[in-house]
């Protein structure tokens, strides 16, 4: 004969069935230690290699900015040599580069803002060969890279070793 279970539930459980498998679910559930703590250092070596990968760029952005303004200041001293004949003896860090009012009009502006070093240790370096200056030589301090260039003799470019250096054309 089928013996029919006496059952309590409407889906056909015991209450000891019931209460075993919650017991079961409650064991399964949860963490050991040693899970935690492997969890937490793998966290913490990702964390890690991602904050020295980080550093890395933001030097090379910085480094890509210095170029990019020596370019620039480049771009102002080419139409400057045009409309003045010559390039400017020295420039106006932080300040605007207007005419000389000798071989141009005092009043042409030619940058805007001549831009500076992203760190407040380190300048560009600006020289000039040539009376009248006919050509110049701008120098700026890389990160990372301690060899200096050998057209930026004579050009201070802060506390940092001149390494990259953009002449006239």
């Amino acid at each position: 004969m089928n013996k029919k279970r006496k059952t309590n539930w409407k889906f056909g459980f015991t209450l000891i069935e019931l209460l075993t498998a919650k017991q079961q679910a409650r064991n399964r559930s949860a963490f050991t230690l040693i899970e935690l703590l492997i969890v937490i250092s793998i966290i913490g070596i990702l964390t890690g290699i991602s904050v020295f990968a980080l550093t890395g760029s933001r030097e090379s952005a910085r480094d890509t900015k210095r170029k990019t303004d020596l370019e620039q200041i480049r771009s102002a001293l080419e139409i400057y040599k045009a409309d003045c004949s010559r390039y400017p003896l020295s420039l106006p860090w932080n300040g605007t580069l207007y005419g000389d009012g000798t071989n141009c009009l005092a009043a042409n502006k030619y940058i805007e803002t001549v831009p500076q070093d992203t760190l407040t240790v380190q300048v560009y370096g600006y020289k000039t060969s040539g009376t009248p200056p006919t050509s110049y030589t701008l120098c700026a301090a890389l990160e990372g890279v301690t060899t200096a260039d050998a057209r930026c003799s004579g050009v201070s470019c802060g506390s940092g070793t001149c390494s990259y250096s953009v002449t006239n054309p």
